[in-house]
């Protein structure tokens, strides 16, 4: 009897410590709990003390990488490969097969912005990411295109609004920080 009643007792306590480091942990674990929701993946990014931003950047980025069609996603592969091989043109080609066959998929709009930047065709580039933040407003790839294109065209006000939006979304990357500096000096004006 006096066993059964110590094991008892211990189990409980045991019981009790469990349910105690399992509610301890329930938040952290809530937090890095892995999730394919580009909107969870997001509110995570926005997070300033979020020490695996970079991780998070790349889930949500190879989730907008996902058109839901094996041969749009193998076009867009080979457009990005393309361009690392400097065939912008083909790449083009490529991106250009992927808006066809998939207009509503916003990283095909991104991926031939991109090319067309690349190809120094500012213009349709700037086209290019208008469709892509209509079909996903957050992408802040393309938002980063769209105020690097602002820039260039000297518009650092609008330039300048569309990186605010953009650190908003991500607040990690250094080379938003520095536009955001260079295009405040540029807006504000440097005193002397």
């Amino acid at each position: 009897m006096r066993y059964t009643f110590t094991m008892t007792v211990r189990i409980s306590i045991l019981n009790l410590v469990v349910a105690a480091a399992l509610w301890g942990a329930s938040p952290l674990m809530a937090q890095d709990a892995p999730t394919d929701d580009p909107q969870v993946l997001l509110e995570r990014l926005a997070d300033p003390a979020q020490e695996r931003w970079q991780r998070i950047e790349r889930q949500i980025t190879r989730l907008w990488s996902r058109s839901g069609s094996a041969s749009v996603d193998l076009l867009l592969q080979r457009g990005r490969d393309a361009m690392r091989e400097g065939q912008t043109d083909a790449a083009i080609d490529h991106f250009s097969a992927v808006i066809d066959h998939a207009p509503e998929f916003a990283e095909g709009w991104h991926a031939r912005a991109t090319a067309w930047f690349m190809a120094g065709r500012l213009g349709l580039a700037l086209a290019d990411l208008e469709y892509a933040l209509a079909l996903n407003p957050q992408h802040f790839l393309a938002m980063m295109g769209l105020g690097r294109i602002l820039e260039e065209f000297g518009y650092p006000e609008q330039a300048l609004e569309v990186m605010q939006r953009v650190h908003a979304i991500h607040p990690h990357r250094d080379d938003v920080k520095a536009a955001l500096e260079r295009l405040d000096k540029a807006v504000q004006g440097v005193t002397l």
